[in-house]
C-alpha cells in the first residue's frame, strides 16, 4: 500500500534477540541511508506475538520526537496479551499515529470495522480523500454489531483466557515435535519458530515446503513464514493458537508422532 502511494519503503529487519521488536539502534542504522519519514510498529505483533514494553516503547517514541519522524502504532491486538498489559504509544508520544480494530479482541473479522486516533489535523483530508474512495463508509450492519460487541467483555475476556492456555499447550507441547525455537508471545495467539533444523531433518527446502508436507502428513495447518518476510521467511513457521485447546492439544500429538517417525541423523 505505501508503494503504491508513492513512499519508499525501508525495511528493518528485527531478530529474535530483539524480541522480533526494532530498537533505536537498529533505527540509527536505518537512517544511515538517509532520514526516515515515519516508522510503523506494530505491537502485539503478527506473527510473533511479541509486544513492545513500556521502557522500549518510550524510547522509540523519544527517538521518533527528536528526529521528527512520524509514529504509527498497529495495537489492533490490543486486549489479547497474555502476560503483561501492552501499552499504547499515546502514553509516550501524544501525536502519536494510532490503528485499531474490531477484528481480533472483539472477534470481528470480516466485518471490517476500525478506527484511527490521529491528532495532526493536517492529515484530515487526505485520510478522508483515501478512506472516502476505498469504501466511503463502514456498512451500517458491521456498526450495529460494533456497537453489541462492547457488551461482551465477558465473553471477550473468556477467550484471552483460552489463548494463553492454548500457548501453554503449544510451549509445553511442540519442543517435542522438533519446534523448539519458539518467540515469546506475551499478545495476540501467535507463535513464530525458527525450523532450520527441523528442515534439515524433514529434508525440505523452505517452510512453505514444510507447511506442506505437516498438512498432508498431520492434517494441521501451519503458516510459512514466507507470508510474512519474503527474504528470511523461508526459514520460519507461524502457529496460530486461536482454536480450541483441544484442538491444541490434538495438534502437538500429532506433530509429536509425525516427528518421531522422521529419520534422525546419527551424527
Amino acid at each position: 500500500i505505501l508503494q503504491a502511494l508513492g513512499c519508499e519503503v525501508v525495511k528493518i529487519p528485527t531478530t529474535a534477540e530483539s524480541n522480533w521488536q526494532p530498537t533505536v539502534a537498529m533505527l540509527e542504522a536505518a537512517t544511515a541511508g538517509g532520514k526516515l519519514d515515519g516508522l510503523i510498529v506494530a505491537s502485539p505483533s503478527n506473527p510473533t506475538g511479541t509486544v513492545i514494553d513500556g521502557e522500549t516503547m518510550r524510547a522509540l517514541c523519544d527517538w521518533c520526537t527528536q528526529k521528527g519522524v512520524a509514529f504509527v502504532s498497529d495495537e489492533i491486538y490490543h486486549g489479547i496479551t497474555l502476560g503483561n498489559k501492552a501499552v499504547t504509544a499515546l502514553s509516550y508520544k501524544e501525536d502519536s499515529i494510532i490503528i485499531n480494530s474490531f477484528s481480533k479482541y472483539h472477534c470481528m473479522t470480516g466485518w471490517r470495522v476500525g478506527w484511527m486516533v490521529v491528532k495532526d489535523k493536517s492529515l484530515h483530508p487526505g485520510m478522508e480523500a483515501l478512506l472516502q474512495n476505498f469504501f466511503i463508509s463502514v456498512p451500517t450492519l458491521s456498526q450495529l454489531g460494533a456497537l453489541s460487541a462492547f457488551d461482551c467483555a465477558d465473553e471477550l475476556e473468556g477467550h484471552v483466557t483460552r489463548y494463553r492456555e492454548n500457548l501453554k499447550v503449544l510451549l509445553e507441547g511442540l519442543p517435542a515435535a522438533g519446534f523448539d525455537r519458539l518467540s515469546r508471545p506475551d499478545g495476540a495467539f501467535y507463535l513464530y519458530c525458527d525450523v532450520r533444523e527441523l528442515l534439515r531433518t524433514a529434508k525440505c527446502a523452505d517452510s512453505l515446503s514444510l507447511s506442506s508436507l505437516i498438512l498432508r502428513d498431520c492434517a494441521v495447518a501451519i503458516t510459512s513464514g514466507l507470508d510474512f518476510d519474503p527474504e528470511r521467511g523461508g526459514s520460519y513457521a507461524r502457529f496460530s493458537f486461536a482454536g480450541s485447546t483441544e484442538d491444541m492439544r490434538e495438534a502437538c500429538g500429532r506433530l509429536q508422532k509425525w516427528y518421531a517417525a522422521l529419520p534422525k541423523s546419527s551424527l
